[in-house]
């Protein structure tokens, strides 16, 4: 019988090409996970660094450039990535499937780590949640599909009905408004302080059964600085978590955990990613917090997309980098302007003359890209100073790699009284500039064009 062309082509090749040919196979040897993984398959509780959360497989002494860059990323395969790529992959699947019923009540039962649902969990977002986590020093971090659903999933998890809320009357507006308006009606009572009077909250926390102090710093656009130290301290005496919004500081400049604070947020639209071409947010903690939290973000439906994820995996490794660059262009800058004839005030924590730059330089590693100042002018002659600038875009946000400006009277308060301005401390002749990573001497040149034009 005549063997078959395929047969031929099998056995007519010489011995040693053929072996070349086959696939290479590993070996039967069973690999544990935790070899490949360490700490993987380990509970919080277990023996980790105290500086850095579970399942980081990297120098106990990694500084934030290591971090942004590595941090969650080897271990991606074991949160079911399933690759050695050095990129980690947009993994779009919203379903993940089960060998066995076995397999599914070990995943269940906290015994095997893997996903199940895309709004509940996601390989690719699981990256970077370690990679945030990392840089804050945190358990556990979530993240969410704007800095705003990170803000509501946080007060609806850790104000119950009933309870009290402190704030501060500089805090993010449109937080403002939802601690004021919505709150209110859940049965939820809130306080707004002056971010520097420690009398008035001694006072709300010893008369008010409160749960949380929620509080910016540095805020926007005034960059006041809270001391956290000092408010953890008044709080947790009195049973009280500390939640603060870091957007402003960005991990790599300010890490609030450290300081004793319970809870810190972020925008990670803003320095995190970077680039002007992502919404996020996200929540870091202990894993006791967060998982309390955790419900109420899916419940919320604030699951951000793999894509978007991986967008901001990429601008992370990339963040202590440009955070160095916007540090040191803003301080040059507000060193610069302050001694400007047209200028008559500059806001900005790493000045000297600031009232806050005391608590930053405690606190801070770098004191942020963007600065506020007011000039010797009106609304009008302020304007023209904006539409004569060339580099900068007339934009809100903050972050990224291009360079903004705005007038916050035209950009955020047009159409409100003077009285609603003044409340909020805005004039019409303040400007806010976030720097991006252009160069200073370009930056700095068309600025002194543009103060010409008042």
């Amino acid at each position: 019988m005549a063997r078959s062309s395929s047969s031929h082509a099998k056995t007519s090749l010489p011995r040693q090409q053929r072996r070349h040919l086959r696939p290479r196979r590993s070996p039967k040897k069973r690999v544990d996970a935790t070899v490949l993984c360490p700490g993987a398959l380990q509970d919080l509780s277990g023996d980790q660094p105290e500086h850095l959360p579970p399942r980081m497989d990297l120098p106990r002494h990694a500084a934030d450039k290591t971090l942004a860059v590595h941090a969650g990323e080897k271990l991606g395969r074991c949160w079911g990535t399933g690759t050695d790529s050095i990129v980690t992959p947009v993994v779009s699947g919203t379903t993940h499937w089960f060998k066995n019923s076995e397999d599914l009540i070990a995943f269940k039962e906290g015994r095997r780590h893997s996903h199940e649902y895309g709004r509940y969990s996601n390989p690719t977002v699981k990256v970077l949640e370690d990679k945030i986590s990392s840089l804050e020093r945190a358990e556990a971090t979530l993240v969410t599909s704007s800095g705003m659903n990170a803000i509501v999933a946080t007060l609806l998890a850790l104000v119950p009905p009933g309870s009290h809320v402190v704030t501060t009357t500089d805090c993010y507006s449109e937080a403002r408004a939802f601690i004021r308006d919505r709150l209110g009606k859940m049965g939820i009572k809130s306080t707004f302080i002056d971010l520097d009077d420690m009398e008035k909250l001694k006072a709300v926390l010893e008369t008010n059964d409160v749960s949380l102090f929620y509080a910016d710093s540095p805020t926007n656009p005034f960059f006041k600085c809270l001391d956290i130290s000092v408010v953890v301290e008044l709080c947790h005496r009195r049973g009280a978590l500390v939640c603060i919004d870091s957007t402003m500081a960005s991990p790599i400049n300010q890490k609030p955990l450290t300081l004793g604070a319970d809870i810190v947020l972020h925008s990670a639209t803003k320095y995190m990613a970077g680039h002007h071409d992502v919404i996020a947010g996200c929540i870091s903690g202990s894993e006791a917090q967060i998982s309390r939290i955790r419900p109420w973000h899916h419940n919320l439906g604030g699951t951000i997309s793999p894509n978007a994820a991986y967008m901001i995996i990429r601008g992370l490794k990339t963040m202590a980098l440009r955070v160095e660059t916007q540090n040191s262009t803003a301080l040059r800058m507000a060193r610069l302007l302050e001694c400007h004839p047209k200028i008559e005030m500059v806001h900005y924590p790493g000045m000297n003359s600031s009232p806050w730059h005391q608590v930053a330089r405690v606190q801070m590693a770098g004191y942020g890209g963007v600065i506020s100042f007011e000039t010797k002018s009106d609304l009008c002659g302020t304007m023209r100073f904006i539409d004569a600038l060339e580099i900068p875009f007339i934009a809100t946000s903050l972050g990224g790699c291009e360079s903004l400006v705005q007038q916050p009277a035209v950009m955020s308060f047009w159409g409100q009284t003077d009285e609603e301005k003044s409340r909020n401390g805005i004039k019409d002749n303040l400007v806010r500039f976030s720097f991006g990573i252009e160069k200073f001497e370009d930056l700095r040149d068309d600025i002194l064009q543009a103060l010409e034009k008042i």
